[in-house]
């Protein structure tokens, strides 16, 4: 492994907090001076942000610059998405101004899949913490400018791990769903490698509700955070189903708002781009 950097000159739709903070991973930190660190495979990378200038740095063995291309999606086109979802309705308008740096990231699947799972019921500094004692025990040390850093554990580095183990780790009820999954993908129940050459979001869905603690909000986090790369996907969690009820729907109780309603009307307004609109939507009604 190596020390590399890569400068990033005029790229629009890229701002530091916007991605890293929209609830899709729970890797990066923010550091003193406002970059962020995180940790992507193998590789550890700092981002700031210099006037106009995106500054990467850190250590892989592959290219930094192929690295950070496609984990930061950097040849998709936001700004003609985000035309497109400013045109819909005033509200969208709204929140794509608001979340206007917001990049989808390309994230590992099998990590993604461990991570929303932990992220059931949770909140994300608890999420991160657990995440973070599960790679420092089970992932690999890189040491990189006196700080430690792990990576993710792969599911052979878990193979072994029993459901007490991952208790230890803060899991809580989540232990058993993390040991069931683990050994799913393991036996190639669930084929990793197939669930990516499938260009059928409903198939992949339906093979990522198969896996233990994989519920329809979870399996649609996967499919639209993950490398499985899904805009046409709509995760709805409490968030969700208030800004659209707030917007569209209007009950006077949002509890019993259905998804099926939901996902109608977000299929009818959104179409194919109802991953990235519920992204804009969800952070803009979080933050605010």
């Amino acid at each position: 492994m190596k020390e590399q950097e890569y400068i990033l000159k005029n790229q629009s739709s890229f701002e530091l907090k916007d991605i890293f903070d929209c609830g899709q991973c729970f890797r990066w930190n923010e550091q003193n001076d406002g970059s962020y660190t995180g940790v992507i495979k193998n590789a550890i990378i700092n981002v700031r942000k210099e006037n106009e200038n995106i500054i990467f740095k850190g250590k892989c063995e592959e290219n930094i610059k192929d690295l950070v291309d496609y984990y930061f999606d950097l040849n998709t086109d936001y700004e003609e998405i985000k035309q497109k979802l400013s045109n819909i309705d005033e509200y969208l308008k709204t929140s794509v101004e608001y979340g206007k740096g917001i990049r989808i990231l390309n994230q590992d699947l099998w990590e993604t899949i461990i991570s929303f799972i932990i992220s059931a019921n949770n909140n994300i500094p608890r999420i991160k913490g657990i995440i973070e004692r599960l790679s420092q025990k089970y992932g690999n040390e890189i040491e990189w400018n006196g700080q430690k850093y792990y990576t993710f554990p792969t599911p052979e580095q878990l193979k072994d791990v029993t459901v007490q183990e991952y208790r230890s780790l803060g899991l809580g009820f989540r232990d058993i769903r993390l040991y069931e999954t683990t050994k799913m993908i393991l036996e190639k129940q669930v084929d990793l490698e197939k669930l990516q050459a499938n260009t059928n979001t409903q198939e992949v869905r339906n093979e990522l509700l198969t896996l233990s603690g994989v519920g329809p909000k979870v399996a649609d986090c996967i499919l639209l955070f993950s490398d499985l790369k899904r805009f046409d996907v709509f995760p709805i969690d409490v968030w969700v189903r208030r800004v659209m009820n707030d917007l569209y729907i209007k009950e006077d109780d949002e509890s019993k708002v259905s998804k099926v309603k939901i996902e109608k009307i977000a299929d009818e307004k959104f179409g194919s781009l109802k991953g990235l609109a519920q992204q804009y939507l969800f952070y803009w009604r979080r933050e605010n």
